[in-house]
């Protein structure tokens, strides 16, 4: 065989830094460590927009939310625009998928052969209720529980969701092996853990004694003020308000870091599967996840905003001639819809750059990378630009925030009021609209949103319409 295979593994709202080969004090993911060890982990990766339905959108596409207009999480993949999938079909790949997509429907042409227990938004539909976002329309959840009735430690729906998107990839592994069919494929993987809700097998849960975790940082009862944007956005659903108890709090944190071990665990099974069958050594692996988790960082929970712990993913590269350390460039989950096509030679037009490029290259980092985020709790769009030291969050009709990464990386000193930041405050106003016109972009997402809310029928039925909070698996039998 000589080109290799390629397996995307995604998981859902994995915090960046909650990898121990990423550097946190206490993680424990020894099997996403060692494949850091054998590849390159890509330092400053980011979500094209920091909710689960459009970030995949985008990645299905290789393009920025503003070109998809797949705005929020009642806005799914349908298989338009082509994408990353597609262009393996056409150049004779196969190419299949497994676990979660959060996609329309699994009838749909969206680039797969065969869509293996496939996670989809509910109905077809998806979170309708939360396309209503101006401020005087939409509706906030008093006393909402988005990470779940139950917190702490136990078996849900999503880990016997998980254990079932593990136990068949091994088994599509085994049987790729035992066929005749000796063309490289393409598999992608889509796991849900660490997401909500935040119940995990007892054993993982022990791992993170609540007494043992540090406080968090900037939250509100030590005097930290949230931004104006950001705290109309948590007010939708205010999760750090909806803990009975102080122990509940701790033990989601408890539950969120047990779930990216358990995680780590149904990675390295998989890892071991692709071994035993035999595709160890001629098989390129992406892992990344659609976006992180606050994880009660400034009091919130969930992602939905432009801080590092929402907006930056985990990204690691591994396979035949991929280099080992790490890749100091900035990055997207864009990049990675590119490198698939790319590593089998196929055509595809997409708004990123392939990894194996990149990370080949010297590290250049002042390449700019945009995220944005126009769903659920926004009551204007919001715009992130890093580049350089620099990370500006632009928020339409709100002020704008300036961090300095290099000096600052937990993101603990905003400099947009500092005058003494003014030039670097309007260098990088100036970078990001050079790339888009933020107001076009907010308005023709209103708009498109509003169009959608009357094409089902007004106010009153889309606030009917769609999952309250995480999106229920699919019945996977006994």
């Amino acid at each position: 065989m000589t080109q290799s295979n390629f397996l995307i593994i995604m998981s859902d709202e994995h915090q960046a830094r909650a990898m121990g080969c990423a550097g946190h004090p206490f993680v424990k993911t020894p099997n996403l460590d060692a494949l850091a060890a054998r590849g390159t982990r890509f330092t400053d990766a980011y979500t094209p927009c920091p909710i689960c339905v459009p970030a995949r959108a985008s990645f299905a596409s290789g393009r920025y939310v503003h070109v998809n207009r797949l705005w929020d999480n009642a806005m799914p993949y349908t298989g338009e625009p082509r994408g990353w999938g597609h262009a393996l079909q056409d150049a004779g790949v196969p190419v299949e998928s497994i676990g979660k997509l959060h996609y329309r429907y699994a009838e749909d042409p969206a680039g797969f052969d065969t869509e293996h227990i496939p996670m989809q938004v509910v109905d077809g539909v998806g979170m309708v209720w939360a396309s209503i976002r101006k401020e005087e329309e939409r509706v906030t959840v008093e006393n909402g529980r988005m990470l779940g009735d139950y917190i702490g430690p136990g078996e849900s729906k999503y880990t016997d969701y998980d254990k079932a998107v593990t136990a068949r990839t091994v088994e599509w592994l085994a049987e790729r092996a035992a066929s005749a069919d000796d063309r490289p494929w393409c598999l992608y993987v889509g796991l849900v853990a660490p997401h909500f809700p935040l119940v995990v097998p007892q054993e993982y849960y022990d791992l993170y004694p609540g007494e043992s975790l540090p406080e968090v940082k900037l939250h509100p009862n030590t005097g930290y003020t949230r931004h104006p944007w950001v705290e109309k956005q948590n007010q939708m659903m205010n999760s750090e308000d909806s803990f009975r108890e102080p122990a509940e709090r701790l033990a989601a944190m408890s539950a969120y870091y047990g779930l990216c071990t358990w995680l780590d665990h149904n990675i390295g099974e998989i890892l071991k599967g692709l071994e035993e069958a035999g595709f160890g050594d001629n098989t390129t692996i992406v892992y990344t996840s659609d976006h992180g988790d606050n994880v009660g960082a400034r009091g919130l929970w969930g992602k939905s905003n432009l801080y590092q712990e929402s907006v930056s993913v985990p990204l690691i590269l591994a396979g035949p001639g991929v280099s080992k350390g790490t890749c100091d460039t900035p990055v997207s989950l864009l990049d990675i819809s590119v490198t698939i096509p790319a590593h089998f030679g196929a055509e595809f037009r997409g708004d990123g750059r392939s990894l194996a490029e990149i990370e080949a290259e010297p590290a250049d980092p002042e390449r700019p990378i945009l995220s944005e985020y126009h769903a659920a709790g926004a009551v204007s769009g919001g715009f992130m630009l890093r580049k350089g030291r620099w990370k500006l969050n632009w928020y339409v009709g709100f002020p704008p925030e300036l961090f300095n990464l290099h000096d600052d990386p937990e993101e603990l000193f905003d400099l947009a009021g500092d005058p003494a930041y003014s030039a670097d405050l309007a260098r990088m106003e100036a970078e990001l609209r050079k790339t888009i016109d933020p107001e076009a972009i907010d308005a023709q997402a209103f708009a498109d949103q509003a169009e959608l809310i009357e094409r089902y029928g007004g106010r009153e039925k889309a606030l009917k319409l769609g999952a309250p909070a995480a999106t229920p698996p699919p019945e996977i039998g006994a």
